[in-house]
């Protein structure tokens, strides 16, 4: 009976080990015990230097998701993986977690990609020095003093003949001053 267990890698590595399992699993004949393997991520969708840029961001940094048939073998097809470091679970026994638990990372993750709410990212934050990059505003610096992640929207108090203004732009509008 297939089980879901989690699996420690290293950092950055979770689709490489993803790939070396798949491929170990084959070459050795362990396909019918590796049913499905894993890596949580979702869309991202970030302002870097005044363009919006899509890329993925993983849920869980460090880890992979593998529906296993525990045997012998298939302990140590993963765990002599390189840059797996071992399961989730205590004293080094890996533990399964429930079909509920899984069901919810993965749903996670599919609602991720299917939703068209994507979270924004964006490299500055309240209080930080800014550079309006387009508009009637463009070549002003200026302090944010809101972030509206519901409508993609800042709000810049800019300095127009001395006096501070308040100034609503869209995120790709402005980058951090350097």
């Amino acid at each position: 009976m297939s089980r879901w267990y989690i699996i420690h890698a290293y950092s950055g590595f979770e689709n490489k080990v993803r790939e070396a399992i798949l491929a170990d699993a084959t070459r050795l004949g362990l396909e019918p015990f590796v049913e499905s393997v894993e890596v949580p991520t979702e869309t991202v969708t970030e302002v870097r230097r005044g363009k919006k840029v899509q890329s993925e961001r993983k849920f869980f940094p460090g880890y992979v998701l593998a529906k296993l048939s525990m045997t012998d073998d298939v302990y140590h097809l993963i765990k002599n993986q390189p840059k797996v470091t071992g399961f989730l679970g205590s004293s080094g026994k890996p533990q399964a977690i429930s079909e509920a638990e899984a069901a919810r990372i993965l749903n996670t993750k599919e609602e991720a990609a299917a939703a068209p709410k994507q979270k924004i990212k964006v490299d500055y934050e309240i209080g930080d020095s800014v550079k309006v990059l387009e508009g009637p505003f463009a070549s002003f610096n200026g302090i944010v003093e809101e972030l509206d992640f519901d409508r993609s929207r800042v709000k810049v108090s800019v300095s127009i003949f001395g006096r501070a203004t308040p100034v609503e732009l869209e995120f790709e509008q402005v980058e951090r001053s350097k």
